[in-house]
């Protein structure tokens, strides 16, 4: 039985055994390119939880590093947002 398995397992490792391929290092411009697509996809993309599992999902839309919803009831007047019928951000005018 030992006989046989040195024999099987001598065909199956081809005689590489030990004799892993080299890595080869990435060039200047390669690195530049992963570097661009790492931070451009770091842009695009969050890391979130789904059902116990760590999962990428787009990041929402921002404008100026607020959320549209934020950046529209700071910058909005209300001609706009009664033409966009965007009634619930309107605030009543106070007159005194």
């Amino acid at each position: 039985m030992a006989l046989f398995l040195v024999e099987w397992l001598g065909r199956c490792d081809n005689g590489n055994v030990g004799m892993a391929k080299p890595k080869k290092k990435l060039t200047s411009a390669q690195k530049r390119a992963r570097k661009v697509a790492t931070d451009e996809s770091q842009k695009k993309y969050m890391w979130a939880f789904m059902n116990g599992k760590q999962v990428r999902e787009k990041r929402p839309p921002t404008i100026d590093g607020m959320s549209v919803d934020d950046f529209i009831q700071q910058n909005a007047d209300p001609i706009w947002l009664h033409q966009n019928e965007m009634w619930e951000y309107m605030q009543p005018e106070e007159d005194d």
